[in-house]
């Protein structure tokens, strides 16, 4: 962070303070004219993704000069200096950017909105489709796309898995259930996100199916377009819906954590990890899940919220629970 992350940080900031006004109607801040994560809008108005995260970032920035100031005050006076920043003034601003920006939400269906007027969308769901259209961009104007309501990839729950551990369970499978269903996943970054949250919400079926669609994505040549070239992100997508979903690894507040749930077409799942200088090598079944640190560096991490402390050449085992 006093190397050069913190003036990233406050350059985004500063852009993203800049990128919302005020509305008087909304009484909030909002983001106009964004394209989000789906490539299949844009140039929308409050994109609730875009929205949460410029404000969690200006969050962010203001966390780590509170670190800095603690941890690294020269550093930060001379970055100050650097960059002109006149704490007081900018960080008012952004402190109520953070408290009143817009989130456009449905209380109705307890769900919050890809963007203002999603809702004004026909209703439609990825089973509507017939076969033959798919993908839509193979077989769709751009203006009809525009006007669906299909979603090519996460978008709102983009931020969810981002940001998952700040929402709840329930909030989180109540926007799962409403906007997977309008996803066509046509993206190669799609499946991935959607097989780590379903396994969290503990939904197996649809986290294998999503496994599968990452990990088959060429072989089976989804989206009719494998003779262009492999995506290299459906082949990251593969090891993350294998470690962070079915291994349920998450890194929370600069903490290892692990929530695994195997699936039941599985024995067994077994992956290595470097931590902080030690290797950790899993072993997954469906009795128990095995941690064994085989470096030479210590390691301190959480198992279904069990801590251990390892140290080198010794292991941590504890129950697992596989997905029912």
């Amino acid at each position: 962070m006093a190397e050069g992350g913190f003036e990233v940080l406050l350059g985004i900031s500063r852009f993203w303070s800049g990128r919302v006004n005020w509305s008087q109607e909304k009484e909030a801040y909002v983001m106009l004219g964004v394209t989000g994560p789906n490539e299949y809008e844009n140039n929308i108005n409050n994109n609730w993704y875009t929205n949460r995260m410029a404000a969690w970032t200006l969050e962010w920035t203001l966390e780590a000069y509170n670190w800095l100031a603690e941890n690294a005050a020269d550093v930060l006076n001379a970055i100050a200096s650097k960059t002109t920043l006149n704490a007081d003034t900018e960080f008012a601003k952004w402190n109520d950017i953070i408290a009143k920006m817009y989130y456009p939400k449905s209380e109705k269906l307890g769900v919050v909105l890809q963007q203002d007027g999603f809702l004004d969308k026909e209703q439609l769901t990825v089973d509507d489709l017939r076969l033959d259209e798919r993908p839509i961009n193979q077989h769709w104007s751009w203006d009809r796309i525009l006007r669906s309501i299909f979603i090519k990839q996460a978008d709102v729950m983009q931020g969810y898995y981002f940001l998952n551990h700040l929402y709840d369970q329930e909030e989180v499978t109540r926007n799962f259930d409403f906007y997977e269903p309008k996803t066509v996943h046509e993206s190669s970054l799609s499946p991935c996100v959607h097989a780590i949250l379903a396994a969290q919400i503990d939904y197996p079926e649809k986290a294998y199916e999503m496994y599968l669609r990452t990990s088959r994505l060429d072989i089976d040549d989804y989206n009719r377009e494998v003779h262009e070239g492999l995506h290299i992100t459906s082949m990251a997508g593969t090891w993350m819906s294998v470690v962070q979903g079915f291994g349920g690894m998450k890194i929370r507040d600069e903490e290892l954590h692990f929530t695994p749930k195997l699936p039941t077409q599985w024995k067994g799942l077994t992956f290595s990890i470097l931590w902080r200088g030690a290797t950790l090598k899993a072993n997954l079944t469906a009795q128990s899940m095995t941690i064994e640190n085989v470096s030479g560096a210590p390691a301190k991490f959480a198992i279904d919220g069990q801590w251990f402390e390892v140290a080198a050449g010794e292991k941590a085992s504890t129950a697992a629970a596989a997905m029912a």
